[in-house]
């Protein structure tokens, strides 16, 4: 099928991916409860008009590469195609360079509003990452707030949902220690 959702299992719990001819269009990480109804339902909330529907190769593709990637291997994912077009400018922009900082490593709202060009970006880089519809595949988990701080994160278990991810990524801000 050309466009539909899907949900599926992962280490975190259950997540979702929806598809277009395009592309990916949107992709959801575990809730609250990381249960496939609540998936399902946040699902058909975000894309009314998607079928559930069996995954195409591309969707195949990017549920293996968002599983492997939750139970910690090092890839980017940055083959996977998403479609973008319903973004701002901005919002492309900021999520181009997101995908660019490869697992285990971190950026700033800062410095990623520097290579925007302007470090007063910060806030609105962050905004951008809260709104991410693509999360994993548009890693929002690795940028953080000032100080290498936590920051917030819109997925389900918030800014410690973004530590574990952090810490399945190898990654350590600041040097802190596993939190798990």
């Amino acid at each position: 099928m050309n466009a539909g959702f899907a949900v599926f299992d992962t280490a975190l719990g259950v997540c979702g991916v929806a598809w277009g001819p395009q592309g990916l269009v949107g992709v959801q990480l575990p809730q609250d409860d990381p249960t496939e109804q609540p998936a399902r339902r946040r699902m058909r909330q975000r894309f009314p008009e998607l079928p559930e529907a069996e995954p195409n190769a591309e969707a195949r593709r990017a549920i293996a590469a968002v599983q492997a990637l939750l139970e910690g291997a090092q890839d980017d994912l940055r083959d996977i195609v998403l479609d973008m077009r319903g973004l701002s400018d901005f919002h492309r922009r900021v999520y181009e360079l997101a995908r660019r900082i490869p697992p285990g490593h971190t950026r700033t709202y800062g410095e990623i509003a520097e290579e925007l060009g302007d470090r007063t970006l910060a806030r609105a880089v962050g905004q951008a990452m809260g709104l991410n519809p693509f999360a994993p595949v548009v890693p929002c988990h690795r940028v953080l707030a000032a100080g290498n701080k936590p920051g917030g994160f819109s997925a389900g278990g918030g800014a410690l949902t973004k530590l574990r991810m952090l810490d399945i990524e190898g990654a350590r801000p600041n040097g802190m220690a596993s939190l798990f």
